[in-house]
């Protein structure tokens, strides 16, 4: 699955919950789907919660 397609369904879903739940069903499905983004991508690898900056 492209980020295209990635960003669709988010889209499509976020709609959905908009319009049959009413703005707090939108707010709790962004919510959710940030969160799930972020241990997907732990998860994943692509993010790593250790790294420091360097100066």
């Amino acid at each position: 699955m492209n980020t295209a397609t990635t960003g669709l369904a988010a889209g499509m879903a976020l709609g959905f919950a908009g319009y049959f739940g009413g703005f707090w069903a939108f707010l709790l499905v962004l919510v959710l789907g940030a969160v799930g983004l972020i241990v997907g991508l732990f998860v994943q690898g692509d993010l790593d919660v250790r790294a420091r900056r360097q100066r």
